[in-house]
């Protein structure tokens, strides 16, 4: 698929697409003509690599990770080193702080919310 189908497709747009294939996180081939066309697959991964951005790693990491993740197609993924699942590990739990953080933040919100409704 071209460039603009997989960013319709995953409401991510081409100028971050072109970067996510400069920082190695997305590969596409090329036309004789110079068009990107990329695999059916790559749907599936520009999705992961949002999901991985939003959890607040870089594109760095994100780089590091994407080999041990297994495909959606089943196919095989590498095995993180030591290292990077000691990284992973850190990242999980800043993670798990900040959803912690939302929620006592929510609860505040929900006990303004219900005072001021009178309930």
């Amino acid at each position: 698929m071209r460039i603009g189908e997989l960013a319709r497709r995953t409401a991510v747009s081409e100028r971050s697409l072109r970067y996510y294939e400069k920082q190695g996180l997305l590969a596409a081939e090329r036309t004789t003509g110079g068009h990107r066309v990329y695999p059916a697959g790559s749907v599936d991964r520009v999705v992961r690599i949002q999901e991985l951005f939003a959890a607040g790693l870089c594109s760095a990491k994100i780089a590091e990770i994407l080999p041990c993740v297994r495909d959606v197609d089943g196919g095989p993924a590498e095995t993180a080193t030591p290292f990077l699942v000691e990284e992973l590990t850190v990242e999980r739990e800043r993670i798990t702080r900040t959803i912690d953080d939302l929620l006592r933040s929510r609860d505040v919100l929900d006990e303004v919310i219900d005072n001021a409704s009178g309930r």
